[in-house]
């Protein structure tokens, strides 16, 4: 039985047993029994920070890292610095391939992910699918701050899922939590967290590509408002930062 099969054959046994217990348990869990082989990607987003939280306060051998695609908010930056000050502990950063970017911005300028859906993809791709998939090597169990409400699309999700493109384990932790669960969460354990969030930001990503939101508003609204959203839709992959 290879790795991907032997992964997949503990699947529905992992489900179960985590199925009931809280977040910072079921952590506690998959760090044991994958120790070596689970990273946890954080897009220093609110429900990162609480996630990164429950790893760093209760020492779990947990590979935390981030994408720092070069176009972050300085909020963003401030944030990291304060994270690692405030635990103690590094945040790994991966950065996208240099001569990608040059070859990039060089062709077709700084702003090349507003003239169409596959510039914006392409620029996407560079910055932070080709650094995330150089994090993920090696590893069997990838920890996510995925909620369900945070988009219909993600509605469907499973507390553990298998990702065929990865071949491992996907665990979102904070799948069932609600936006105020999280807010909540965080002020009571006084985690840091981006100022950003008090003033509409929803969803933090690239500086040119976030927006914050008005009330009533769609979640993803805040990203690539530009692009007409029956298309954005149906063109966007999962994005996890």
């Amino acid at each position: 039985m290879d790795l991907s099969q032997d992964l997949l054959a503990k699947l529905d046994t992992l489900r179960t047993a985590l199925s009931q217990i809280p977040a910072e348990e079921g952590l506690r869990i998959l760090a044991q029994e994958f120790q070596g082989s689970i990273a946890f990607s954080s897009s220093l987003g609110v429900e990162d920070q609480l996630v990164t939280h429950y790893i760093f306060e209760n020492n779990l051998p947990i590979r935390v890292f981030t994408l720092d695609t070069g176009r972050l908010f300085n909020e963003s930056y401030t944030l990291l610095h304060k994270t690692n000050n405030h635990y103690g502990k590094k945040i790994e950063v991966y950065f996208p391939k240099h001569e990608a970017v040059e070859q990039l911005v060089n062709e077709k300028g700084p702003m090349s992910f507003y003239n169409s859906i596959d510039d914006r993809k392409q620029c996407c791709y560079i910055r932070k699918v080709e650094p995330l998939n150089r994090a993920l090597q090696g590893v069997n169990i990838w920890v996510t701050g995925i909620r369900a409400d945070q988009s219909g699309a993600r509605q469907d999700l499973q507390l553990l899922e298998w990702d065929e493109g990865h071949q491992l384990i996907k665990y979102n932790p904070l799948l069932d939590w609600s936006l105020e669960d999280v807010k909540d969460a965080v002020k009571t354990l006084n985690i840091p967290y981006n100022p950003l969030h008090d003033k509409g930001f929803v969803s933090i990503g690239c500086a040119p590509c976030t927006r914050a939101i008005a009330e009533g508003e769609d979640f993803r609204a805040g990203r690539w408002w530009w692009e007409d959203n029956s298309k954005k839709n149906a063109a966007c992959t999962r994005d996890k930062s």
